[in-house]
């Protein structure tokens, strides 16, 4: 396994990963993590709801619903969340692969990010009383919970609330290591 994993990051698809970072100046490094800070302050205040973030998380999450949709009612159904996380994950994976560091990070931070909006709309699985949105069109109550239809369909709907907390703790915890990570990784790249 180990030589499999040697000759992938040797190869074209992974060399890149012996490449260094690009080096981030300390200034951009201190007005990024001032970013991260503030947001992560505002979106304490908030308790993770209604960020302004939030209106661009659910156009991503809203499109993946037809998108998936092609590949069958399970994956239609799952669609908006899959493509909300797929959006940041494969945009932090590009800039990885351009060993550009803030770009990275925003995306990974935006990534975590997510998760808040994921556990308040899986918190409401039950209760129902968070005003759903739909780009496929329908009235209010053509419109489908997705995360009451997933937790009934895989029988944990008495769960969402623990559920949606684990969710929630993994959110902070990425939007809080994110940023701590870009500080060690970009002062490493002043050092070079």
């Amino acid at each position: 396994m180990s030589g499999l994993l040697r000759a992938l990051r040797q190869s074209e698809y992974l060399g890149f990963l012996d490449q260094p970072w690009k080096p981030v100046p300390l200034w951009a490094m201190a007005g990024w993590l001032i970013f991260y800070a503030g947001f992560l302050l505002y979106a304490w205040r908030e308790h993770g709801v209604n960020l302004f973030i939030d209106a661009v998380n659910m156009v991503t999450h809203e499109a993946g619903h037809p998108l998936f949709g092609y590949f069958g009612e399970t994956l239609h159904l799952w669609g908006g969340t899959i493509l909300q996380l797929f959006v940041p994950a494969a945009l932090a994976l590009t800039f990885v692969r351009m060993r550009q560091l803030p770009g990275t990070t925003f995306c990974g931070f935006l990534f975590f990010e997510n998760f808040l909006g994921i556990a308040a709309y899986m918190a409401d699985a039950r209760a129902l009383q968070l005003p759903l949105v739909s780009a496929e069109g329908g009235g209010e109550g053509d419109i489908i919970h997705d995360w009451n239809a997933i937790f009934s369909q895989l029988n944990l709907l008495p769960y969402d609330t623990r559920i949606a907390a684990v969710v929630r703790v993994l959110g902070w915890l990425g939007m809080l290591a994110v940023p701590l990570w870009f500080a060690w990784r970009a002062r490493r790249t002043q050092q070079v």
